[in-house]
């Protein structure tokens, strides 16, 4: 595939809040915006857990980039959709820490974030 063909690296943020309770918010580029969940305990080390993520509003692309007092970056890059279906987002995050795949699940509760088993090479 040549890099004219190549679809555009869609950006991603992970950020550690300090405030108002400690949690991460994981942020996806699409549409021209960032779709954003928080994640209290921080995105999962192993395929074994799955961690709550909460859908929060869609933040501009400026946060890709945004720091304060409370707020750092702890992991940036870009991601790559795998797989969409209505209740699930396979997707792998090519980041500072290397690239790990991970599946949003939409619950009846809200929803889930799980680390795949299988663990894709960067491209």
């Amino acid at each position: 595939m040549t890099s004219a063909e190549q679809p555009a690296r869609r950006a991603f943020v992970l950020h550690d809040h300090r405030k108002p309770r400690p949690h991460f918010d994981l942020r996806l580029e699409e549409n021209g915006v960032l779709t954003s969940w928080a994640v209290p305990r921080g995105l999962p080390t192993s395929s074994r857990e799955n961690r709550l993520a909460i859908a929060v509003p869609d933040h501009a692309l400026e946060h890709l980039t945004y720091t304060d007092a409370d707020k750092s970056i702890a992991d940036t890059g870009w991601w790559e959709e795998v797989d969409r279906t209505e209740r699930r987002l396979l997707f792998t995050l090519h980041g500072q820490t290397g690239s790990h795949r991970y599946a949003l699940i939409r619950t009846d509760a809200g929803w889930l974030l799980h680390l795949t088993k299988d663990q894709p090479e960067a491209r």
